[in-house]
């Protein structure tokens, strides 16, 4: 295999625009998300256009034990590239919303994503080379009433995604952490986030945001925002808001008209 790659939420939006960059360097993959026919499409859309290897691995990773069973899978895989996208959030007071959805949420934007990251990753330091590229958010540098576990997952991805690399760094293996803002995909209606100033303000392309990830994971940067503007906001202004504004300013961008 050809700089093997292992890609979660891969079926569609920023996963899938991730699996189109990678098939056009050359590189084979394993592709990894719930929907089965949504990877078997883009599987036979990048092996027919880029002649490269592409494995479906169906699993939702909510599930703690399918977690287990991928990791188990891929852990003898030569991987040199690991891409955890896979991700959701969900909009409204925390108190109101479904516990178990937010557990779920747990469950996936960090603890499948941990997972992932030892088995992989590990392998990796004992080979002395590999490239990881978490997915975070612009969300997960502040608070976020109205997407209370959403905003600390994506501050939990930040954090660990940043010790790791240091961690990793003198044996051959980097990780990146990819925080964009607002990417028009299926996030806003899978958050229930339409009618929110956020969704309203439009976004940036899944592809923009991928190649530009992409591109970053490949120079090795350690956290990366793809707007410049929205960058020195989130790294000099911010942190300098005062905390109680700072929460007014989010939670009205995340509540729905």
């Amino acid at each position: 295999m050809t700089k093997l790659a292992l890609i979660t939420g891969a079926s569609s939006g920023i996963g899938a625009e991730f699996a189109r960059i990678h098939a056009r360097r050359g590189g084979d993959m394993i592709i990894v998300a719930r929907r089965t026919e949504a990877l078997e499409a883009l599987k036979a859309e990048l092996e027919a256009s880029e002649g490269v290897s592409v494995r479906v691995m169906p699993a939702d990773l909510t599930d703690p034990q399918a977690v287990t069973d991928l990791c188990a899978a891929v852990r003898s895989e030569p991987i040199e590239i690991l891409i955890n996208n896979a991700g959701f959030g969900g909009q409204g007071a925390h108190v109101d919303r479904d516990l178990a959805k937010e557990q779920a949420m747990i469950d996936l934007n960090v603890k499948a994503l941990v997972a992932l990251c030892h088995a992989v990753g590990g392998v990796m330091a004992q080979r002395g080379k590999g490239r990881i590229l978490n997915v975070g958010s612009s969300a997960g540098m502040m608070p976020g009433p109205m997407q209370a576990v959403y905003f600390a997952t994506k501050a939990f991805v930040r954090s660990y995604s940043m010790a790791l690399a240091e961690e990793l760094r003198d044996r051959g293996v980097t990780v990146t952490v990819l925080a964009p803002g607002y990417v028009e995909t299926e996030f806003a209606e899978t958050a229930d986030l339409n009618g929110t100033a956020l969704v309203k303000g439009g976004g940036k392309s899944p592809a923009s945001v991928a190649k530009f990830g992409y591109e970053q994971m490949t120079a090795g940067r350690l956290h990366v925002i793809n707007e410049g503007l929205m960058g020195f906001a989130l790294n000099w202004i911010v942190p300098l808001v005062p905390h109680r504004l700072m929460l007014r300013m989010v939670r009205k961008m995340q509540t729905k008209a």
